[in-house]
């Protein structure tokens, strides 16, 4: 977060994208055209600015708005559910949906494996691992259910962990896991606000009290409040007392700037079409080299040798057109740039965040530091943590403000409203649900 907004070369990613690349077209295996942006038309980045200073630039980010179609009649909020594709992504999806239509299985069987490890490839260098690390998924839950299942290394009486900020399937998969087979199930329970500290000591205070403990779920960010985990410290500390972990990065990657490699896990499961702006139905499984052995291969592959991460998932047919798309996608990520992005979406949080903790009927959740919060956040009215008292806010914000968010559920401290805006959404809409905030009480 801390380079320059330009300290990228832009004029030689300008240059891919004008040749078709942003559309996947110079891929080599790909065989189907896609459209092109010039120079000309992407906003200029403002000299010498760094992602923090570029943050609050209306007028830049206004221009990027321009490369997304703009739903009319309502503010939407809640972009966490998955990401909206920007007008030249959307415009190669569609040629790759019309070219899957047209070649049907004479390309499926001939040429879409060349162009799926093309996709792959992609993906596996912009998270910074290796190709052979990496194996293409529907989205993240597929990866982690998998990772999840099929981890071996579990004997009766041992323990797993978990926390009420993962996401609610993953932790109904950690219960079953350890009814399945007579273990302990440790759910850690953390703040309504946390900072890294906190966080951290909740972790070691479980660690020391379950020294049966050998696997654990470990969210990036959470996907009730926005709140960021601190991944790296907290896997350094389980891995020495020997305890596998598992990482759930569905709402991390593109909402934060990272490398696969700061995390210091060996397994995770992401999503592509949430931040990076994929087409639905794109994730990835992440498997450091070497570390397969724990994980089984999936129930009827065969994986004898333990090198292959393909055999830990079996997806059967897919979307041929979204894994084609994945390249548009990332070009289009990196070409606005990830440090930007994440910067942007933190000054949207912040803006509604520092205001909405001033009202004294309002319960902003998630980081009390700046580590500790991304641009998902979450509120409710304080002393108003049921199901209903949820549902009747969001209703409230929806009907009477025109603000769309989303109800979560499953933190112990109860029920929340979501805020989740996206690169596209101006200071003005944040100004729209502040209104809303402040006539809620």
């Amino acid at each position: 977060m801390s380079e320059d907004a330009t300290n990228f070369d832009r004029r030689s990613m300008l240059k891919t994208l004008t040749a078709g690349a942003v559309c996947t077209l110079a891929a080599p295996g790909m065989a189907h055209s896609a459209p092109q942006i010039s120079a000309a038309e992407f906003p200029a980045f403002p000299k010498g600015l760094s992602p923090e200073s570029l943050a609050g630039d209306e007028s830049f980010w206004a221009k990027v708005a321009l490369f997304y179609d703009t739903a009319q009649g309502i503010v939407n909020l809640e972009h966490g559910y998955w990401g909206k594709m920007s007008r030249p992504v959307q415009e190669a999806y569609v040629d790759n949906t019309r070219m899957v239509n047209t070649d049907l299985s004479y390309y499926a069987r001939k040429h879409y494996k060349d162009d799926e490890r093309v996709s792959t490839l992609k993906v596996a260098k912009a998270l910074g691992a290796r190709e052979d690390e990496v194996v293409l998924t529907r989205n993240a839950t597929e990866s982690i259910h998998n990772l999840i299942r099929q981890y071996n290394r579990l004997e009766s009486d041992d323990a797993i962990l978990y926390t009420d900020i993962d996401y609610p399937s993953f932790k109904d998969t950690m219960r079953w896991l350890a009814a399945s087979g007579n273990l302990e199930a440790v759910e850690v329970k953390l703040p309504a606000q946390a900072n890294q500290q906190q966080i951290l000591d909740k972790y070691i205070e479980a660690f020391d009290k379950h020294p049966n403990l050998k696997l654990m779920l470990l969210t990036h960010v959470s996907n009730q409040h926005g709140l960021i985990l601190p991944v790296a410290k907290i896997s350094a500390i389980a891995k020495l007392r020997g305890i596998d972990v598992i990482c759930d990065c569905a709402q991390s990657w593109g909402l934060l700037d990272f490398n696969i490699t700061e995390l210091n896990v060996d397994w995770a499961g992401f999503n592509l079409h949430k931040w990076i702006g994929s087409p639905v139905g794109v994730g990835a499984l992440y498997m450091k080299k070497g570390s397969l052995k724990k994980v089984s291969p999936y129930p009827g592959e065969s994986d004898p040798k333990n090198t292959s991460v393909s055999a830990r998932v079996h997806t059967a047919t897919v979307n041929f057109a979204s894994i084609l798309t994945l390249p548009a996608a990332i070009d289009f990520h990196n070409m606005l740039g990830g440090a930007n992005k994440e910067a942007r979406l933190r000054y949207l949080h912040a803006l509604w965040a520092s205001e909405a903790r001033k009202m004294p009927h309002i319960e902003v959740l998630g980081g009390s530091d700046g580590e500790s919060c991304s641009g998902m956040g979450a509120f409710r009215l304080v002393g108003r943590t049921t199901l209903e008292d949820a549902k009747n806010l969001q209703q409230r914000l929806e009907n009477e403000f025109g603000v769309f968010t989303v109800v979560r559920v499953g933190l112990s401290s109860g029920c929340c409203i979501r805020v989740t805006p996206q690169v596209f959404t101006s200071a003005n809409d944040i100004s729209q649900l502040l209104i809303a905030l402040k006539n809620l009480g």
